[in-house]
C-alpha cells in the first residue's frame, strides 16, 4: 500500500488525498529520492527494489527530454555538455543533472539574443537526437524498471475507480474531456482500458489559441486511434486578435479568453451531442496537484454548468511524475511541446504562463510570440502606460484589471432618469437601438406578452407564474429611448424596487455590451439559452420551454454581464 498522505485530524496515513474516516482533505507525504548507483529519480521511499543509497531531493520531478537539454546547453553556451547525463527537472525550476542541481536565472533569459539562440538550436538538432538517444533511453528504461511498483498500484487503482462508475451510465452517455495534454492522454488510455473499447466519445476543446504542437498531436492520436470519435469543439464566430483590439489582451485576474474560446464551445458541443440523453459521464485529466485552485477540486462531482453531467476524474491524485510513468512505462505518444520543455500545454498566449513558457514560445512559436508581443504594446500605449515595453516585458500587462482606456467599456454605462410621475417607472436611453433581443433578455423575468400591453405606447409586459404583470416595458424598435415600470414585486428573488431596478438593469447592460461571448449559455444548466453571430447581426434567444426561471443567467457575473466584469472602470 503507498500512503503518501496523512490526515492531521485522525493522526494517520492514507492513501489518497481524502481521509477515509473523516473525510477532510489530507496532506501530502510524497518525496522523490535520488538513487546515486542508479543515477535516476525514485517516486516514494518504498518503491525501490533494492537496497540503495537514497537521498530525498523534493515533493516532484518530471524527465527533460533531449530537445530541452539542448536548449539548456546553449544558454549556458555550452552545447552537448549533458548529452550523456540522467536530466530531470524540480517544481522549482531548476535541473536536476546526474544527482546534481543546476540552475538557470529566468529572469535573466529576456536578455539573451533568441535569434541566435534559435538558429544554434537548429543548426544542432538533428546531430543532438542522435548522440542522446542510447543514454536518454538508459535513463528512462531504468526509471521504469525501479518504480514499476508505482505504475502498478497507481494504474490498478485508477481502473477499479472507473469500472465502479461507468457500470451506472449507458456507454453512449460518456465521453473524454480531451485537451491534448498529458493528463486528458493519461485518462483517454484509462478509460480505454477500463471498457475495453476505444469507441469512447472524446471531446477537443479548439480554443483556437493551441500550440501547433497541439493540432499535430490531436492528428496523430486520430491516426492511432482511428475507432475514437474525435469531436472538435470550436467557437468558429470570433477572432482572438479582433477581441483583443475591442476588449483588451486577457489577463490573470480575467482571463476572457477561457470563457469565449474554451468554456461556451465545449458546453455548447455538449448540450447538442446529448441532447436527449438524461446522464452523462464525463471523465476529466484534472489534478490537484496542478494548482491552489484545483486542490480543492473532488475526485467526483455534478458539472455547474450542464444538470445531468457527472464529471469524475480518475487520476486527481496523481502528481507530474506520476503521469510520466504512466506515459513512459505504456510507452504512449504524447504532445511534442513537453519534449521542447514546457511543463503544461494550452494556450500559448496565457496570461498564467511562467517566464520560461514565454521564452520557449519566444525560441520554438517565433512568429505567434511576436505578434501577440505588438498587440500587448498597442494595448499598453492605449491605456496609457508611459513604459509600453516595460510594462509588457516584465509582465505587468498579466496583471491588468478593467477596462480603463478601453472605448468598448463604456457601453456598460446605463443611462436613466427617474419618471417624474411614476416612481417605480425609468427612463432609459440606451447605447443601441431596441431589437427582439431586448425582450428576449427580459424572458428569464417571466413571460412575455405582446398583447396585454398598450399597443399605442409599444408596450410589452412580463408576467408572473401567477400571470401577474411585474414589468411594462415602453419602447419603439428602432429607437434607443425605453420607459420601465416595475408593478409587481418580487423580480427574480428582489423583494423591493431598488434590487429589482438593479437586476433589470443587468439585462440592459447585457444588451448593449453583448459580443456573444457564450458566458450566458454556460452559465444555463438548462440550456434555455441559445447566441448567434452571422453575418455581424447577433441573435440572443431564451427558449421558454427550457427556462425554469432560476435567474441564474441574471446573477451569475457583475451586473448580469461577463463582459462588465472583465470591462469594470474605475471611474
Amino acid at each position: 500500500m503507498l500512503t503518501n498522505y496523512y490526515c492531521e485530524n485522525c493522526e494517520i496515513k492514507t492513501e489518497t488525498s481524502i481521509c477515509p474516516i473523516c473525510g477532510n482533505r489530507t496532506k501530502s507525504l510524497l518525496r522523490i529520492y535520488w538513487c546515486k548507483e542508479c543515477n535516476i529519480p525514485i517516486i516514494d521511499y518504498d518503491n525501490h527494489n533494492v537496497d540503495h543509497h537514497l537521498e530525498s531531493i523534493s515533493s516532484d520531478i518530471r524527465p527533460v527530454f533531449p530537445e530541452e537539454r539542448l536548449l539548456l546547453e546553449l544558454i549556458l553556451d555550452q552545447p552537448f555538455k549533458y548529452v550523456n547525463s540522467s536530466c530531470w527537472r524540480l517544481p522549482n525550476g531548476i535541473y536536476f543533472i546526474d544527482g546534481k542541481k543546476v540552475k538557470i536565472v529566468i529572469k535573466n533569459l529576456k536578455d539573451l539574443d533568441d535569434n541566435l539562440i534559435r538558429k544554434k538550436y537548429k543548426e544542432l538538432s538533428e546531430k543532438n537526437l542522435k548522440m542522446s538517444k542510447v543514454p536518454f533511453e538508459k535513463y528512462i528504461h531504468r526509471f521504469v524498471e525501479e518504480n514499476n511498483n508505482r505504475y502498478e498500484y497507481l494504474s490498478n487503482e485508477a481502473i477499479e475507480y472507473l469500472s465502479s462508475k461507468v457500470t451506472e451510465y449507458d456507454f453512449n452517455s460518456m465521453f473524454v474531456s480531451f485537451s491534448g495534454g498529458k493528463d486528458s492522454t493519461v485518462t483517454s488510455d484509462l478509460v480505454i482500458r477500463t471498457l475495453g473499447t476505444p469507441n469512447v466519445i472524446h471531446i477537443f476543446g479548439d480554443t483556437t489559441l493551441e500550440f501547433p504542437e497541439t493540432y499535430e498531436y490531436i492528428k496523430r492520436y486520430k491516426q492511432d486511434h482511428r475507432l475514437t470519435p474525435m469531436m472538435n469543439a470550436k467557437n468558429k464566430e470570433k477572432s482572438f486578435y479582433d477581441l483583443c483590439e475591442t476588449i483588451g489582451p486577457p489577463s490573470r485576474v480575467m482571463r476572457w479568453c477561457c470563457t469565449v474560446f474554451k468554456t461556451g464551445a465545449i458546453t455548447r458541443n455538449i448540450n447538442s451531442m446529448f441532447k436527449n440523453k438524461t446522464r452523462i459521464l464525463a471523465f476529466h485529466g484534472i489534478r490537484r496537484a496542478e494548482s491552489l485552485s484545483r486542490s480543492k477540486y473532488d475526485r467526483e462531482s455534478d458539472s455547474p454548468k450542464i444538470t445531468k453531467q457527472k464529471v469524475i476524474s480518475p487520476i486527481i491524485d496523481w502528481f507530474d511524475c506520476d503521469v510520466w510513468l504512466y506515459i513512459l512505462t505504456r510507452e504512449i505518444d504524447f504532445n511534442d511541446a513537453y519534449r521542447l520543455g514546457f511543463s503544461r500545454v494550452g494556450c500559448w498566449c496565457c496570461p498564467n504562463n511562467s517566464f520560461w513558457s514565454e521564452f520557449l514560445s519566444k525560441i520554438h512559436h517565433a512568429d505567434e510570440f511576436y505578434k501577440f508581443r505588438d498587440i500587448l504594446l498597442d494595448n499598453a500605449i492605449k491605456i496609457g502606460k508611459p513604459d509600453p515595453e516595460e510594462y509588457v516585458d516584465s509582465g505587468a500587462w498579466k496583471a491588468k484589471q478593467g477596462g480603463n482606456g478601453i472605448d468598448y467599456a463604456h457601453k456598460q454605462v446605463v443611462s436613466f432618469k427617474p419618471c417624474a410621475t411614476d416612481e417605480n417607472s425609468f427612463n432609459y436611453e440606451l447605447q443601441k437601438p431596441i431589437d427582439d433581443n431586448l425582450y428576449e433578455l427580459f424572458k428569464p423575468f417571466g413571460e412575455i406578452n405582446y398583447e396585454l400591453g398598450n399597443k399605442r405606447l409599444n408596450e410589452v409586459v412580463v408576467l408572473d407564474r401567477n400571470n401577474n404583470i411585474i414589468i411594462k416595458l415602453q419602447g419603439k424598435k428602432g429607437q434607443n429611448e425605453l420607459k420601465i415600470s416595475i408593478t409587481n414585486l418580487p423580480i427574480a428573488n428582489a423583494k423591493n424596487i431598488k434590487d429589482a431596478k438593479r437586476k433589470i438593469e443587468c439585462q440592459l447592460t447585457k444588451f448593449q455590451m453583448c459580443l456573444n461571448c457564450s458566458a450566458c449559455m454556460s452559465v444555463c444548466r438548462f440550456s434555455a439559452i441559445k447566441i448567434k453571430l452571422e453575418n455581424e447581426k447577433l441573435t440572443y434567444r431564451v427558449d421558454e420551454k427550457k427556462c425554469v426561471h432560476c435567474y441564474e443567467c441574471i446573477n451569475h457575473f457583475t451586473s448580469g454581464c461577463y463582459l462588465k466584469k472583465v470591462l469594470a472602470t474605475k471611474d
